[in-house]
């Protein structure tokens, strides 16, 4: 019987078509939806609150500027970030590292808006937003990057993954993955798989490594960032409770309540265990451009300058 629910519960399959038609079921239901309750930014994943009484704001743009350290990015830097969302991070790394970013994205919605603000911003020479699967991306860089993309991937993708990285990071180069995962193998809540995240399946550690072992990539940091998570669901929860009557005016009953318990129930699962948020840093395996200690993560006056009022 379980092999039978099992297969009953798999997640959508994750080819080039099935994943576009997966991400436009999420992230193309409209910009004017998700900015309502929403950071200012439009960050669609878990902030970092190195200080508990952060605002959401601050605390994405503490999680954009952890990431960078984590990359220890450097101007001139060109930055491959696959899955960009609305186009946050690569515009953050531009202004404040002085990289140049290739961010690609499958979501239309999420790309028009990514463009007119990285234009808006006097960005869009040094960013530049593609149409296009983490399947098809081209050329080389210094650091890849990515942040809740790999949940979407699919587990039978990760070693297509790992090459394509594989094939694009210098022999300095560093990467980071950012995603939702669990302790371990099983597979997501059929309910948030057919209702919310068509084709999610967020991965346990040792099937992460799926992405690194088979072309020898350093894993040189693991960090799970669970308690964070269920901090962001906790302000998403109470801006879209806030939000209610506008999203009513643009979406049915069954929608609004759909989306209360999404957020409801995603907060519980990372509050309990059931659900974690992991990060991974890896390099070359003879890289040995490597910090031999985190020191230069928590360097807190310039996280701080940067969260206030940072652009």
């Amino acid at each position: 019987r379980r092999t039978v629910l099992n297969w009953v519960n798999r997640p959508r399959p994750n080819s080039l078509v099935h994943a576009r038609q997966n991400v436009h079921h999420h992230y193309d239901i409209g910009n004017d939806f998700y900015r309502l309750w929403l950071d200012e930014r439009m960050l669609y994943t878990c902030a970092y609150f190195p200080n508990q009484a952060m605002t959401l704001e601050q605390a994405q743009v503490a999680k954009m500027e952890y990431i960078c350290r984590k990359l220890r990015l450097k101007a001139g830097d060109r930055v491959v970030e696959a899955g960009c969302g609305w186009g946050a991070l690569a515009l953050h790394m531009a202004r404040h590292h002085g990289v140049r970013v290739k961010a690609y994205n499958i979501s239309r919605e999420q790309l028009a808006y990514a463009r007119e603000q990285g234009k808006r911003q006097g960005l869009d020479e040094r960013v530049e937003y593609i149409e296009g699967d983490f399947r098809e991306i081209v050329g080389t860089c210094d650091a890849f990057v990515s942040v809740g993309m790999l949940e979407h991937v699919g587990i039978a993708h990760y070693e297509s993954l790992g090459e394509l990285i594989d094939r694009c990071l210098t022999d300095n180069g560093r990467g980071l993955i950012h995603s939702i995962g669990m302790n371990r193998p099983a597979p997501l809540n059929p309910w948030i798989e057919r209702r919310i995240f068509p084709g999610a399946c967020p991965p346990s550690p040792g099937q992460m490594m799926q992405v690194f072992e088979p072309f020898n990539f350093s894993v040189l940091d693991v960090e799970n960032l669970r308690l964070h998570y269920a901090r962001t669901l906790e302000h998403w929860r109470n801006r879209y409770t806030a939000a209610e009557p506008q999203v009513e005016k643009m979406f049915d009953p069954s929608f609004v309540r759909l989306w209360r318990l999404y957020l409801t129930g995603s907060q519980a699962a990372f509050s309990t265990g059931q659900l974690q948020l992991f990060q991974v840093v890896f390099a070359r395996n003879r890289n040995n451009d490597v910090p031999w200690t985190r020191d230069h993560l928590y360097c807190q006056d310039e996280v701080r300058g940067r969260t206030d009022g940072a652009v």
